[in-house]
């Protein structure tokens, strides 16, 4: 049960804002979504994280497997539940291998050489808020410099959403 009232519908927003941050999160996204049922409580963060996070999903140049394989190992590193059911789908839907997602869940099963940078990559970043030289080379090989970069804000965001939901049980 959340701590707080949860915006879902626009009668819920009590302020200007709130409701600026409904239409808007509506209009994008086709309805309003659990972050940002917690995030309109705060519409001056609300409306621009929205567009970080439009940004991240649909402006990205990281293949859409490589940034759900991102979100779903943030979102099981920092305990959300919500993000991990929001994605999983969209995951199977860009080619997440079924054994990269028992491998989040479980542990088990062998990962391509690929899966296991991702995934190392996020679970260093949340743990020491860095990554080794030996990492970053592979990763710049890999992505690019622009591409460590986005690579590191899908962490950052979805650890961000993660933490707010999280505060509230809301996740």
């Amino acid at each position: 049960m959340p701590r707080i009232r949860l915006i879902t519908e626009r009668t819920d927003a009590r302020t200007d804002g709130q409701r600026a941050v409904y239409d808007a999160v509506t209009a994008s996204r086709g309805s309003m979504i659990r972050p940002f049922e917690v995030l309109a409580h705060v519409p001056a963060l609300a409306a621009p994280l929205s567009d970080v996070g439009a940004g991240i999903r649909f402006g990205g140049s990281i293949p859409d497997h490589d940034r759900e394989l991102v979100i779903l190992t943030a979102a099981l590193r920092h305990g959300c539940e919500f993000e991990w059911n929001s994605h999983v789908g969209i995951a199977r839907s860009a080619g997440v291998r079924e054994e990269a997602l028992t491998y989040l869940r479980t542990g088990d099963g062998e990962m391509t050489a690929h899966e296991e940078l991702i995934i190392g990559f996020v679970r260093e970043l949340s743990d020491t808020s860095s990554v080794g030289d030996e990492r970053f080379a592979a990763l710049a090989a890999e992505f690019g410099e622009a591409g460590v970069v986005e690579l590191a804000t899908t962490v950052g965001y979805y650890t961000l959403l993660a933490f707010v939901m999280g505060t509230v049980h809301a996740c």
